[in-house]
């Protein structure tokens, strides 16, 4: 049975956010415009009636159109402003200036300064504000045909020409403004979306260069690393930490790819065990993600039998993290020394004070001068190094030939 692909996720307004922020603007301006303006209108309206204004026509008029401007700002402010409310702005504007002759006096339809004039004229700015051009601009024109149709009827002809220009005026520059911004605040969206792009394509590159880094880091620990100590005869014919060392390489190469310091199933119980014994007597909750560190570096030795190490492994918790980080640096410390140190004395110290916690491998064997180790060796640079930047911490190497070496791995608290 084949998968059912995931639906799209929703458009938001994060995708957008000009393109958001100018939809919300452009909503709650034309909403509040159309409200305060059919609330002053209506008072204007009703404070001139003489004739030949026809009063009940002019209360029936005032009364839908005050309820309109309610409804007008309230579902724009509710659900947007659809098609369909900036066709009824349009109709009933239009429906009121062909009913000029019938509802405005004729002592104060001159000089455009009229609530239908007034009502003509927000109708036509919030229409290109919130329609696309080929829907605004004859919208506009319709509002300014009626204006100029019912003033002509009024008998005010100069009135009709003087605010059919103005109505022409408002309609161009408003839709010309509207049209600038949209294509700019299109131009940002475009880039923001780059943008976006261009984060999560470097994220992944990011995240697959750790992955690999990762990988390369367990390679070299196991397989690589047992086979290089095979050769150099640090491990001892029939030695039975051979067989348990392989086993935990392949588990390692095989297991999930997060996987950092797998260890023997008896190593695996042995630490569970003595986390559970450390939570119920130093308080720590159970449900912390935190781990005995000391029990994962003793772990580490046993997996080194043929390396004696004089260890000083006072009881320690950290992040699981970085006790899985700390004790694979180690053990890849370790193994350098067994590979390039054999029969060198070795130290294992953990400290684990207030401030930082501080983990010291050091040995008498030839030492080397760190700063002629060759880039592509692994073993230092990412194997200890790169473990344990990788949850914050640092390393130090002391080191020069004849002098021995010491590793400090230090990881500050937090706060």
């Amino acid at each position: 049975m084949s998968a059912v692909p995931a639906p799209p996720a929703p458009s938001t307004p994060l995708d957008r956010p000009a393109g958001g922020a100018f939809t919300l603007i452009f909503t709650t301006l034309p909403a509040l415009l159309r409200l305060t303006c059919g609330l002053a209108g209506a008072a204007v309206a009703l404070t001139v009636r003489t004739p030949p204004v026809r009063v009940p026509l002019l209360v029936a008029a005032v009364v839908v159109l005050t309820s309109w401007s309610f409804w007008y700002a309230a579902h724009a402010l509710r659900r947007g402003l659809r098609p369909a409310l900036v066709l009824g702005d349009v109709a009933l504007t239009t429906a009121a200036c062909l009913l000029i002759p019938h509802l405005v006096a004729p002592e104060v339809l001159p000089g455009e300064g009229s609530w239908v004039a007034v009502l003509a004229s927000t109708t036509v700015i919030n229409a290109q504000a919130t329609a696309p051009p080929r829907w605004s601009l004859p919208a506009g024109l319709l509002v300014t045909a009626g204006y100029a149709t019912g003033a002509s009827w009024a008998g005010q002809g100069g009135e009709a020409r003087a605010h059919a220009a103005t109505l022409l005026v408002q309609t161009g520059c408003t839709a010309l403004m509207t049209s600038v911004m949209r294509r700019r605040i299109g131009r940002a969206d475009r880039a923001f979306a780059d943008y976006q792009r261009l984060t999560r394509e470097a994220v992944a590159a990011r995240t697959a260069r750790q992955v690999e880094r990762q990988q390369n880091r367990d390679l070299h620990d196991t397989v690589l690393g047992t086979l290089t100590m095979v050769g150099l005869g640090a491990v001892r014919e029939g030695s039975p930490a051979l067989r348990d060392r392989c086993a935990a390489d392949l588990r390692t190469l095989t297991g999930p790819t997060d996987q950092t310091d797998p260890l023997t199933t008896a190593d695996a119980a042995r630490t569970a065990d003595a986390a559970r014994t450390a939570d119920a007597t130093d308080g720590t909750r159970a449900d912390r993600p935190t781990a005995a560190l000391d029990h994962r570096l003793r772990a580490v030795l046993d997996r080194l039998p043929d390396l004696p190490v004089t260890a000083s492994l006072p009881p320690c918790r950290v992040p699981t993290a970085v006790a899985d980080a700390l004790a694979a640096s180690t053990r890849a410390a370790l193994s350098n020394v067994v590979r390039h140190a054999p029969g060198a004395r070795v130290t294992l110290r953990l400290t684990g004070a207030p401030a930082a916690v501080v983990v010291e491998v050091t040995d008498d064997g030839p030492g080397f001068d760190p700063g002629r180790v060759p880039a592509h060796r692994y073993g230092l640079r990412e194997s200890v190094r790169g473990r344990t930047e990788a949850v914050g911490g640092r390393v130090t190497v002391h080191s020069s030939p004849g002098a021995g070496t010491r590793i400090r791995l230090e990881w500050p608290r937090a706060g």
